[in-house]
């Protein structure tokens, strides 16, 4: 998670990297805002993402070594255990939940990096794309979630829709625009929710995470768990996200 002091704050863009700010009509993200009680809790998969799909994958953020990823079944088989569907990173190297840096958990010749906390790693959303383009019809009309609280940007001013324990800021683009915002500023995160015109899948991450969630079709999720780039484990929309 990114910390930068008010002094460093730049006025609100028009744009985020090629993602067009939408301040003025947040009706796309009303599906999100208006879920009935229980469906969708903070604190839950579909918390994050958004309920109502037929099936729910959990994409693991990787850890890292010498600044390659490293994938978390890697790191158990290090440590002698197992990555399960709802494995926590600090159970997983036996650190208490509030971890605070890895020098103090790396393992020589394994990891030396947590996973990135926040919205998904650049390289994750790469691999992510193509795969999720293929199961929508509207690619090339998305629409997207910035969390207002990053803090390099000030959008104090500008009308946020949201979502359990979040207050997002509307944006507009193509899915491939997703990345776009760290290859304009490196500094800069992507957005936390990613969804298209057509509503077939939700993707959704959060400033404390080091997950990604998507909700979507059964053939979708089934595509995410087995491709080779994704390290990827199937979860219930009520399941808890830690």
């Amino acid at each position: 998670m990114n910390d930068f002091r008010p002094s460093l704050r730049t006025p609100a863009p028009e744009r985020y990297g090629r993602l067009r700010v939408q301040a003025a009509d947040l009706g796309p993200a009303r599906w999100l805002t208006e879920r009935a009680p229980g469906h969708g809790d903070f604190g839950t998969v579909a918390g994050v993402a958004a309920p109502g799909f037929a099936g729910y994958a959990r994409v693991l953020h990787p850890a890292s070594l010498y600044e390659r990823p490293v994938r978390w079944a890697a790191v158990a088989a290090a440590y002698g255990r197992e990555v399960a569907p709802g494995t926590k990173w600090h159970e997983l190297i036996g650190a208490e939940p509030f971890y605070q840096n890895a020098s103090e958990y790396g393992l020589p010749d394994v990891w030396d990096e947590h996973p990135a906390e926040g919205p998904t790693p650049p390289d994750v959303a790469r691999t992510l794309i193509p795969i999720l383009a293929r199961h929508t019809e509207t690619p090339e009309r998305c629409w997207f979630g910035l969390w207002e609280g990053y803090g390099r940007r000030d959008f104090s001013r500008v009308r946020c829709f949201e979502t359990p324990g979040r207050r997002e800021v509307l944006l507009s683009g193509t899915l491939a625009d997703a990345v776009s915002p760290v290859s304009c500023d490196a500094f800069d995160e992507l957005p936390d929710l990613w969804w298209p015109q057509d509503r077939a899948w939700c993707l959704g991450g959060d400033v404390d995470l080091v997950s990604t969630y998507v909700g979507g079709s059964r053939a979708l999720i089934a595509e995410l768990l087995a491709a080779p780039g994704l390290e990827a484990h199937p979860v219930a929309p009520g399941d808890g996200v830690g």
